[in-house]
């Protein structure tokens, strides 16, 4: 039996929930709530219930579970208000704006018996999966570096995400997906040490990019980057792992695979280069090395929503945990702490 869900913001991910729910298999969607009327009455031109307050969709007995997908700085008041009126909840990201305001919504949740988590959407991308399909298969080792890179060439949105007091800037934004996806990658390795430097190159009042360096105690490392002023990408996903190396330039592309299968070749031809010659850099063949690619993985992000469904009835645990949502929002504070100081940062849990 599909459970009845509202949606309490009708922007762009607002929407977004909306017409997942609408074309659901686990879901009847009740309605929307939106402080905006031009909002609410695009809602209802659509066919969409448009609540006239909050307070009235909590009073739906009807609804059983409540996604909010509005500002980040209102998170806080309003996932904590559908939870003690028995609501599920599930929470846009990030979550929280600091690991205190996480522990009042956990707190809450646990209290009034209520499910409660947030939406890691990017979990489902193709390109995250097949690096975590890779790393899981162990067919090139475990890896040493890996790289994960997001560029646009646009700025921030000329919206909230550019303002400080709702919580705006790239970390925020991009950066918890690119923190939540290395830490599933890494997630039997511990955390040494964080350095992270901003950029502000459009927007001088939040972040619009930055540079993460995750290094784990076992010599492992982890890098994110998020920039807003590339007009020329660097690749989505690098990997150096022990046997080999994969490369995943565009989400659209499949994850390319360099297996070595030989260390040393017996006689290492030299390459001229515009300056010289060169034995150290000198190309691998198939003797030594196997190329190949990685179909891209199947996947369906409604998959998060069926989960929750099925966690609300017992039958599995929800994927997103509390505990990873701790990690993720100590991560962040790590980077801007480690940003504003200038320094690299020892990790502590």
């Amino acid at each position: 039996m599909k459970k009845k869900i509202a949606v309490v913001g009708y922007g762009g991910m607002g929407s977004w929930h909306v017409n997942h729910a609408l074309r659901s298999d686990v879901l009847e969607l009740a309605g929307i709530y939106d402080i905006d009327e031009e909002k609410s009455k695009k809602a209802e031109a659509n066919g969409i219930r448009a609540y006239s307050s909050l307070d009235e969709l909590i009073a739906d007995k009807e609804v059983e579970l409540v996604t909010v997908a509005i500002p980040n700085d209102v998170h806080l008041e309003t996932v904590i208000k559908c939870l003690e009126g028995g609501k599920h909840v599930i929470c846009e990201k990030p979550v929280a704006l600091s690991s205190g305001d996480l522990e009042k919504m956990i707190y809450t949740a646990n209290r009034a018996e209520r499910l409660f988590t947030v939406h890691q959407n990017r979990r489902w991308d193709v390109d995250y999966l097949a690096i975590q399909s890779l790393v899981d298969s162990g067919e090139i080792g475990k890896p040493i570096r890996i790289e994960s890179r997001i560029h646009g060439s646009r700025g921030i949105p000329s919206d909230w995400r550019g303002e400080k007091s709702h919580g705006g800037g790239m970390i925020l934004d991009w950066g918890i997906h690119l923190i939540d996806q290395l830490m599933l990658i890494y997630k039997n390795e511990e955390i040494d040490t964080i350095n992270c430097e901003i950029t502000n190159i459009t927007n001088k009042e939040v972040d619009d990019g930055f540079y993460l360096t995750i290094t784990f105690k076992s010599g492992a490392v982890a890098f994110a980057e998020v920039g807003t002023y590339n007009f020329i990408s660097l690749p989505r996903f690098y990997m150096k792992a022990e046997k080999g190396s994969a490369l995943i330039t565009d989400w659209r592309e499949k994850c390319k695979v360099a297996k070595c299968k030989y260390w040393h070749e017996n006689d290492v031809l030299p390459v001229q280069t515009a300056a010289g010659l060169t034995k150290t850099m000198a190309p691998r063949d198939s003797v030594t090395l196997d190329e190949y690619e990685l179909k891209i993985p199947k996947s369906d992000v409604h998959n998060f929503y069926r989960n929750f469904v099925n966690a609300i009835d017992g039958k599995e645990a929800q994927l997103i945990t509390h505990d990873q949502m701790r990690l993720d929002m100590k991560i962040m504070e790590y980077c801007f702490k480690s940003a504003k100081l200038h320094q690299t940062i020892k990790f502590e849990y």
